[in-house]
This record gives structure tokens, sequence and C-alpha cells, in this order.
């Protein structure tokens, strides 16, 4: 099958990219995309001559004046539904995020705005399509698990208190990419709904313990931690937001403050096995 992946060079998109592959898919080449000017039908029409399947991996954390989140979590995506469905482009995954549902942030607004789209194309039989959800997507060249490794080597935390406490199921991002392979080799949306599925690892983790799990993993004593109360917590994301190369902010906190968690049955009985636990592959990549 003839592929466009969005999103190729990121950490996400590079997985899911070496993963259809290697399943035989060719993966289509085209000019580089600015989602952030791309957000009408014609910008991507040209792109899809051939193509058989596309799968959206573009996301961006924080909204800055050269990577608007809006137009690149929606506009944008909404435009390429749009072209797939008037170039009969019907098999398309979206990668989306766990817990956008009832999160106000920009994020998570955006990635809603985006699904809300495709799912109005899918009722109206134009496309087939699925949602993919993940918790936090873990794996060597990850930046949130650079973050988590390098905060496990500290002997001292000083952790925000709704961060320290959030629960995620970290998913391993090879996991996420298999979960691709196996959606396009099967008709990948139902008549008139668009799948949602959450892909998540089979256990949940505060943080706070996480962190720690991967600190023994390393052969070192416990952590001494302190959690920041949730007052300071929300005043150290507002000094994150007026740091542009930070990944820290308001829209961070709020996103991790929340349970992001799931059902992992249908992903298990999509890989036809159980997903990689946390607790298998930290030596990979301490």
């Amino acid at each position: 099958m003839n592929v466009l992946i969005l999103g190729a060079t990121g950490f996400v998109g590079r997985h899911i990219a070496r993963a259809l592959q290697a399943a035989g898919h060719s993966l289509v080449d085209g000019p580089r995309i600015d989602f952030a000017q791309a957000v009408t039908p014609a910008h991507w029409a040209p792109l899809l001559g051939g193509v058989q399947a596309v799968v959206n991996a573009v996301g961006v954390l924080r909204d800055t004046r050269r990577r608007p989140i809006w137009p690149i979590h929606a506009s944008a995506p909404q435009a390429l539904f749009e072209a797939c469905a008037q170039a009969g482009v019907r098999r398309v995954l979206q990668v989306s995020a766990l817990g956008v549902d009832g999160n106000e942030t920009a994020y998570a607004r955006s990635k809603r705005a985006a699904e809300a789209h495709l799912r109005a194309l899918v009722r109206q039989g134009a496309l087939d399509a699925v949602a993919l959800r993940p918790s936090v997507v873990v794996g060597p060249g990850g930046a949130s698990t650079g973050l988590f490794l390098g905060l496990a080597r500290a002997p001292w935390l000083l952790l925000p208190e709704p961060v320290a406490q959030g629960r995620v199921q970290p998913v391993h991002v090879n996991d996420l990419a298999e979960a691709c392979v196996r959606l396009l080799g099967s008709s990948p949306g139902l008549p008139g709904s668009v799948d949602v599925l959450d892909v998540v690892g089979p256990e949940v983790f505060t943080l706070e313990r996480l962190i720690a799990h991967w600190r023994a993993a390393q052969g070192r004593a416990p952590a001494r931690v302190a959690q920041l109360s949730a007052r300071l917590s929300g005043w150290s994301a507002r000094l994150g937001d007026c740091v542009p190369v930070s990944p820290w902010g308001s829209e961070t906190l709020a996103l991790l403050a929340q349970p992001n968690t799931g059902e992992v049955a249908p992903l298990e009985r999509l890989l036809g096995r159980p997903p990689v636990s946390v607790r298998q592959w930290p030596q990979e990549a301490l």
C-alpha cells in the first residue's frame, strides 16, 4: 500500500514509518508541508496522487508564533481530511492524544476539533478512519523518556504536586507503530463512526512512581522527593510559558495533572498480545 505519513521525522512518526516499511508498505515522498499554512484542501491535493492511505502523526505541545497549535492540530488536518475525501483516499489514521476529552487547553481543544471533523466525514461515508489516542509514549529517543530518565538520575527531586500524582499508562512507541501497521492491514474504520483507539500500556503509574521505577532500574537508591504545592506549580508553569524552548508550561501542567489512562483490551486484541510493560524494557534506554 502507498502510504503518505505526515510527521515522519518526529519521534512517533519515525517509528511508524519504519514499521510500515518493514511490513512492506511504500512511503510516498512529497514536499515538506508547513502545517501552519496548509489549511485548505488545495494545499493537500497535489500530495495525494497514487496514495492509498494517510497517517497524520504531526503534533506540537506548545503554542508558538512559528508553530501555532490551532492550524497544526485542527485547521490543517481538517483540510487534509477533506482533500482525502475528495481524492478518494479513504484510509486515514490520525494520531491524537489520550485525555483530550473534558480538557480545555488549546492542545486538547484543537485535537478534539480534528477528530470531530474526521467523524463527520466518516458519517458521510467519505472516509474510513481511526483516531489513535496514546497515553505518554516512551522509548529511546523520545523527549518524555529523556526527561523522565534524567529525573531518575537525580538524588533529589522537587516535583509539581499535580504532575507527581498524575496517572499515566505509558505505552512503548513500537506498540503504537505496530498498531498503525495492523490498522492499515484491515479495514480501519467502521461504517458510520470513527474508531477511537486508546493506545495504552498494561499498567497505571503515577509519574512519581514511574520515575522511581526507572531510578531503581538504573541501580540507584530511592531519591528524596518533595512536592511543589498546586499553587506554586501553577506559578512555575506560568513562568515556563515565558520560555519558548522549555517543555514546561501551563499546557503541560494541565495535561499531566489529569488522568491519562484508558482501556488496554482493545489494543491487546489488535496486537494479538499484551502491549509491552514499562517494566520489561527500561534497560534498553538506560
